[in-house]
């Protein structure tokens, strides 16, 4: 059948996902099925003919894999890069499937091929037999809710079809995916090249008596048992006009009608269907899949993040174990701030907790203070605001989360949640009578915190102190947190690790932030060299109550006046991820307050900074105050 009549086919859709380690001959395995099923026009194997002869690795005949690695660099190097995506069909079902990287460096690519999947095709060369990255693929496809496997033990002619090497590999696999979950695992001996086992039962393997991989995939029943209750994650207030409020979405679970009764799940307020609209028109009923915009009977607070649901009460939490893999090349590290995509909702949260990572090769769990690239590892997750969520074994679209660095804006983790946890129910910010701005009234000031950043020796402290002199003669009340002072007590458990710095600004930012619901004026001076760390703290204060003040002192005026001889020690090897020498810093882009040190002394930018205090209402003394 051809791709374009798809459409027209009967049954249902499954959507799966080859994957396995590179060379194992996945993109070969689809072209041949897309040429099987009859998916490939006359005009297509005249372009595949020409470009084998171009590319291809099989001499004259047609190299399928050319079908699927579209780009020109995995045309070249003969390696899957990018996820492509193919559609097919037969008789029985339509396909969508995903042929995914095998190289480690692209597991991000296979696990946002695995999102959508209900089954994955993994494939094994049956001369190097499971692999490490074998192993990974297997994981992520478990961990991303995929719970039927074909186990595709290709090129079986190199091996010179060994019924014993198959079953060795089979056992092997069986063994290994043991505590995976996986509800089923088809095993099936391929030569994908030739065709064998593919459409057809291989004559040259006539000791194999189980399906052929197209006919399994015809009739493997992945459907999910039992009903699912109405889940709607809100994409879109649509107000057309001023009589029309919807809410737009595509149905994650169960169906809904007019009529229905739901329920907004983060604030409990419930109204019925009155219609369920769409571009072709108003809908009788929709179920999973299906883009909608809902109308209620009554007006209710809805907004893009929330969740309309029917049916169980969808858990609203602040806190879940998840299951994470990491993506960046840049570490994780615990307490650093990010973005979490949970739905349609964006929050701010961190990793609180590293659990264990998993080791690939034996699946145990391994003590783990940071996350590199590709890792797989149990985390505990903190959102900033509590939401809907759902274990990811209930619900991909609740369950499933990606975290977003708050700097680049990439995408650096992608999680599953395991277990939601209990709302913190116990633990709300006590109101107080005397509240911030009695404080500030009764000191005849504005708090905030002004956050003094640059390299060791750029005279961050000596300034700050300077302005908590000339402010204190002016009568404000003020407070200075060094870090070297902070790391006496508060901080003192903590090192000088990247985690250890993370730790150590997260907790200088909480303490300012205190210290400025208390009314005062709060110096912190501490070299806070990320840009993320910075702005994760400048996220806990109110807008206009974090001032950057960047101390711009060149490295090697630092390392000449060396106050404490921190330099000297680093470029000796004694110091071990010293800022400026073997650890980087990472400068503001747009700070408050450029202090450049080689234009003026210390005490010239001091009174820059109190200027910038009365000209922006921090202090009295100038128009504009607050």
């Amino acid at each position: 059948m051809r791709a374009d009549q798809a459409a027209e086919a009967g049954g249902s859709t499954l959507r799966f996902l080859t994957c396995g380690s590179v060379d194992d001959g996945k993109s070969t395995l689809i072209g041949r099925l897309l040429h099987e099923s009859g998916a490939v026009a006359e005009d297509q194997m005249e372009r595949l003919t020409r470009d084998s002869a171009r590319f291809g690795t099989n001499g004259a005949a047609p190299d399928f894999a050319l079908l699927v690695d579209g780009l020109e660099d995995e045309r070249s190097q003969g390696i899957t890069i990018d996820v492509a995506y193919r559609y097919f069909a037969t008789a029985r079902r339509r396909f969508i499937v995903a042929d995914t990287p095998g190289h480690a460096q692209y597991t991000r690519n296979m696990a946002t091929g695995a999102a959508a999947a209900e089954l994955a095709v993994l494939l094994v060369d049956a001369r190097a037999g499971l692999l490490a990255q074998t192993r990974r693929h297997a994981f992520i496809a478990a961990l991303m809710g995929i719970r039927h496997v074909v186990l595709a033990v290709n090129k079986m002619d190199l091996v010179a079809f060994d019924a014993a090497r198959f079953e060795a590999i089979v056992a092997a696999f069986a063994d290994a995916a043991r505590a995976l979950g996986f509800a089923d695992v088809t095993a099936i001996p391929l030569v994908a090249r030739d065709g064998d086992n593919l459409a057809r039962p291989s004559g040259r393997m006539a000791w194999y008596r189980g399906p052929t991989l197209l006919g399994h995939l015809e009739t493997v029943d992945v459907a999910p048992g039992g009903g699912a209750d109405f889940r709607l994650p809100v994409q879109w207030v649509n107000r057309a006009d001023a009589e029309f409020r919807g809410y737009a979405g595509t149905i994650a679970a169960g169906s809904v009608r007019p009529g229905d009764l739901l329920t907004v799940a983060r604030s409990g307020l419930a109204a019925r269907v009155a219609r369920i609209v769409t571009h072709g028109g108003d809908l009788p009923a929709a179920a999973q899949g299906v883009a909608v915009t809902l109308t209620l009977d009554a007006p209710l607070d809805v907004a893009r993040g929330d969740v309309l649901a029917a049916g169980r009460p969808v858990p609203i939490s602040d806190r879940f174990e998840a299951d994470l893999i990491w993506l960046a090349e840049a570490k994780l590290f615990q307490g650093r701030d990010y973005l979490v995509k949970l739905g349609t909702a964006t929050l701010p949260g961190s990793v609180t907790r590293i659990h264990h990572r998993i080791d690939i090769d034996s699946f145990e769990q391994v003590p783990a203070d940071t996350l590199g690239l590709n890792d797989l590892a149990s985390v505990t997750v903190a959102l900033g605001v509590p939401a809907a969520l759902e274990r990811f074994a209930d619900s991909r679209d609740l369950g499933g989360f990606v975290l977003i660095d708050r700097m680049s804006n990439a995408t650096v983790a992608v999680g599953m949640v395991r277990e939601v946890a209990a709302l913190a129910g116990g633990v709300v910010w006590q109101r107080q009578s005397v509240d911030r701005a009695a404080r500030a009234a009764l000191k005849g000031q504005h708090p905030a915190a002004l956050w003094f950043t640059g390299l060791s020796g750029a005279g961050k402290s000596t300034i700050a102190n300077i302005v908590e002199q000339q402010l204190h003669a002016l009568g404000h009340h003020t407070v200075m947190l060094d870090g070297d002072n902070v790391r006496h007590g508060l901080n003192r458990d903590l090192g000088f690790s990247e985690a250890d710095r993370v730790e150590n600004i997260r907790r200088a930012a909480e303490v300012a932030r205190l210290m400025v619901e208390a009314g005062l004026i709060v110096l912190v001076s501490f070299i806070s060299p990320y840009r993320s760390d910075r702005a994760a703290a400048r996220a806990r204060f109110e807008a206009g109550d974090f001032i950057e003040g960047f101390v711009d002192t060149d490295v090697e005026e630092c390392r000449r006046r060396d106050p404490k001889g921190l330099y000297k020690r680093a470029d000796a090897g004694e110091l071990r991820n010293f800022t400026g020498v073997s650890a980087p810093y990472e400068a503001p882009d747009a700070p408050e307050l450029w202090l450049r040190t080689e234009t003026g002394t210390a005490e010239t930018l001091a009174g820059e900074v109190v200027a910038f205090l009365r000209a922006h209402g921090v202090v009295p003394g100038a128009p504009g105050g607050r």
